[in-house]
């Protein structure tokens, strides 16, 4: 991809986004996503200190040197400092649907947001992100996640006990059918994420399409978008009845599937298919990629996004691949991926052309990292009309 094809579908994007705004179809698009729930610490582990003073030091600054000081310890013992720079609200869902809310989308969350695993009540923390939803409904406890924060990418620390609470049992009694049912209706996105340490995501997939897509309109431009989550610590055989159950709501549903790189590879390898490495450039190969997932899983759509940028392929035929806006030196990078979630199927949802989603995906995730918060409207905007190159 030149710079300047690049550019040109930034701006066309950006141009789509302000008739948007203009026109008031934001509120005519609601969302609704579920279902995990999780407090991030935030970390930055620590290197080396100058003095006791909390934040006088300096961080291990990436994930081969932490892996090396952390290989040192065997056979002997090590102390390692973890310094927590902020409680933050998270899991894949609430950031999610967050960034979905921060950019206008009315947006319904339902999930393990709650004061404890009893209450109906909100957990305090999750007050801004409340803020920027239409509705929360809280089913279940937060589990927790330790986040460790390094220059060239994170490790995620998960204590995801209290989400198993998160059952389509406890929706049902928490939300109710007739209330799920008139929820999907309204919606022009369902987004369920984080299947891989939430036990009773499956269930709620067979819920759903047992008990609710079956009665909803056709025709009304809804779509499903799933990510699964880094499926890493679940079996091959987890992972192909996870998506023979998504062929089977893409029946009823449009489905959208989010990849990263890891989780594309960790896919096509138990479909069958080797669908990595057949073209000369890292982005037509990860398009080449998303086609062959695609066509294997007959989902509608397979979107894939490493770092650099993303592909996407869709029933229709259509493909491409965008050349994101990477920096090495991100304020926040966890929930990245989580946003460039929301941009894309923000765009999708819209009607935007499978590259120009890519682009607002890739520029939601890009502002968000830098800003350390998740971009509104027109933040994306301009953000796209000034797209930066990616920096080493």
């Amino acid at each position: 991809m030149s710079d300047h094809e690049r550019d040109q579908i930034a701006c066309a994007a950006a141009d789509a986004l302000e008739r948007i705004a203009r026109d008031g179809s934001l509120r005519g698009a609601p969302a609704l996503a579920g279902f995990d729930g999780f407090v991030d610490s935030i970390i930055r582990v620590v290197d080396r200190r100058h003095s006791m003073r909390m934040d006088d030091f300096d961080p291990i600054s990436t994930i081969p040197d932490f892996a090396a000081r952390v290989g040192a310890a065997a056979g002997k013992s090590a102390n390692i400092e973890l310094v927590v720079e902020e409680d933050r609200f998270g899991g894949n869902g609430p950031l999610y649907a967050g960034a979905l809310g921060q950019l206008g989308m009315p947006t319904t969350y339902i999930g393990a947001v709650a004061r404890d695993d009893a209450s109906p009540e909100l957990m305090p923390l999750y007050e801004p992100f409340a803020a920027r939803c239409e509705e929360v409904i809280p089913v279940a406890a937060p589990a927790h996640t330790d986040a460790l924060e390094f220059e060239d990418g994170k490790i995620m620390l998960g204590k995801p006990a209290n989400v198993q609470s998160v059952t389509w049992d406890r929706l049902l009694e928490r939300v109710g059918l007739d209330r799920l049912r008139s929820q999907c209706e309204r919606s022009k996105l369902v987004g369920i994420v984080n299947w891989t340490l939430c036990g009773g995501v499956q269930a709620i997939w067979e819920g759903l399409i047992r008990d609710v897509f079956p009665g909803l309109p056709r025709g009304a431009g809804r779509r499903v978008f799933i990510d699964l989550s880094d499926p890493a610590k679940r079996t091959d055989e987890d992972v192909r009845g996870a998506m023979t159950t998504l062929g089977r709501m893409n029946d009823l549903v449009p489905v959208t599937l989010g990849l990263n790189l890891a989780e594309s590879e960790r896919v096509a390898g138990v479909l069958g298919i080797r669908a990595h490495g057949d073209a000369a450039s890292a982005g037509e190969s990860l398009r080449t990629a998303a086609e062959r997932i695609r066509e294997r899983s007959g989902l509608e759509c397979i979107v894939i996004h490493p770092r650099e940028g993303a592909a996407a392929a869709e029933s229709s035929g259509a493909s491409a691949w965008f050349e994101g806006p990477f920096t090495a030196r991100p304020r926040l990078s966890t929930g990245a991926g989580d946003h460039f979630g929301a941009g894309f199927s923000f765009g999708q949802v819209h009607g935007l052309p499978v590259e120009q989603s890519l682009a607002v995906g890739c520029a939601v995730s890009g502002a968000y990292v830098r800003d350390a918060e998740s971009p509104r409207l027109a933040r994306l905007i301009s953000f796209l009309r000034e797209l930066p190159r990616a920096d080493a």
